[in-house]
């Protein structure tokens, strides 16, 4: 139960953390309730407003100047708040067309944008929760502390507003919205894979034969796999003596009534038990970056490819995505792969799960640049310097023949398309990656 509550917690708190709800709600109304709590005070202490100069508020008998400050103030926020949502949406539908839809996510989890909202609101919900504390009867009463903080909240969004406009024009550069995309999937880089590569590879396992599937969980819902909980998975095999095969890997999509967990003696399992497995993974109708590595890689290829689109023409979008895919290539390569088996305090194998590996995560990173951009030498030329930035960081020689091996597809793709004569610097380049590799 306590697992279950924390898989559920975990997926409430990514879906929540990423949106334009939780953070800006949970600020305007903190600030909404300490406008009330204030003034509230204010009225029960009268002595509290002493300490504020009397040239910062002249008129301390007259509650109707504090309504008329409280009033303006709060008219003037709701005016600019719809100007900040009216830029921010106009921001993601220049970014959904020209770059990709999927970058959205990206600018939903962008803290400044949610932090401008929030205290926006929440400037109008403290004004509005101050107000009523402004009276006449039946004696007049004006919250002086309270107005000064309305006034100093006002200035500050002034200067918020300034600085959301400024970080807004560079959040749509593409050089920016590339690279915030690879600094998060480093994130999940590091998360996923968090032990440095290994020179050498110790081969487990517990000496048994390979199980035989004979029960499949279905999925009882279509989505893509966006996390697995391992741990969970591990406690349920043992607990209930079966082993345990996650059919697809996170990322990939599984209709409802496909198998989605393969069971070694499921015949132990009721329907109930069923349900337990399923509800270790996380399944919904788009990908996120709780543990897909190859959603991050994605993003960039979308943008990359409609960059080297005819409709578009923009090659140096292009070179400064293949820029980031080989940083992402190098960190992948830099760290252990996920365990693929995971063994209860006996030494049994109870879990198995895919995880995606370099060869497959090269593919979707290079692989359709590389189809559309046989006509085009810039960027050929840089996928090629890509893969030897990518030698450079690793000893492992498969890794390193694999990567040459993409090379040659480059200039050979290339080479149906273009002259000899313009072929000759990549010619140059995969030879220089060719003794890189020797090296």
């Amino acid at each position: 139960m306590i697992e279950r509550l924390r898989l559920s917690f975990r997926h409430i708190t990514y879906n929540l953390r990423g949106g334009f709800l939780v953070r800006p709600l949970t600020i305007a109304l903190t600030l909404g309730f300490g406008g009330a709590l204030l003034s509230w005070f204010e009225e029960s202490n009268p002595a509290f407003d002493d300490w504020v100069p009397k040239i910062l508020f002249l008129s301390r008998t007259d509650p109707q100047v504090a309504q008329v400050i409280l009033g303006g103030i709060a008219a003037s926020i709701m005016t600019v708040v719809s100007i900040v949502f009216a830029i921010l949406l106009m921001t993601l539908t220049l970014a959904s067309m020209q770059f990709s839809p999927r970058i959205i996510v990206s600018f939903v989890r962008d803290r400044i944008t949610q932090w401008t909202l929030g205290i926006f609101l929440g400037t109008f919900l403290y004004c509005m929760a101050t107000l009523p504390a402004a009276h006449s009867l039946p004696r007049p009463f004006s919250p002086v502390t309270s107005v000064i903080g309305a006034v100093l909240l006002a200035i500050i969004c002034v200067g918020l507003l300034l600085f959301f406009i400024n970080h807004i024009s560079q959040a749509i550069s593409v050089n920016h919205i590339v690279d915030r995309i690879a600094s998060e999937t480093e994130i999940v880089i590091d998360d996923v894979m968090p032990l440095p590569r290994r020179q050498t590879h110790v081969e487990s396992g517990d000496g048994a034969e390979s199980p035989v599937w004979e029960t499949a969980i279905l999925n009882d819902m279509s989505g893509y796999i966006r996390f697995v909980d391992t741990r969970r998975l591990l406690v349920l095999a043992t607990s209930y003596r079966v082993k345990v095969h996650v059919v697809r890997r996170v990322g990939q999509f599984v209709p409802a009534g496909i198998p989605l967990i393969l069971v070694h003696k499921g015949k132990r399992l009721s329907a109930e038990n069923h349900a337990e497995f399923r509800d270790a993974l996380d399944i919904g109708p788009a990908r996120t970056l709780q543990q897909d590595v190859e959603f991050g890689v994605l993003q960039i290829v979308d943008i990359a490819l409609k960059a080297i689109s005819p409709a578009v023409n923009d090659p140096t979008t292009a070179i400064c995505c293949v820029d980031q895919l080989s940083r992402l290539l190098i960190r992948f390569a830099s760290r252990e792969m996920p365990e693929p088996l995971f063994y209860d305090l006996q030494g049994i194998a109870r879990v198995s799960i895919q995880w995606i590996d370099f060869e497959r995560l090269l593919d979707s990173a290079f692989e359709q640049i590389r189809m559309y951009s046989k006509t085009d030498i810039a960027v050929s030329l840089r996928s090629l310097r890509a893969f030897g930035d990518i030698v450079a960081s690793t000893q492992d020689w498969v890794l390193r023949q694999t990567l040459f091996e993409r090379g040659k597809r480059v200039v050979e793709g290339c080479a149906e398309r273009i002259g000899a004569e313009e072929l000759k610097p990549m010619l140059i380049r995969l030879t220089a990656l060719e003794k890189l590799i020797a090296t």
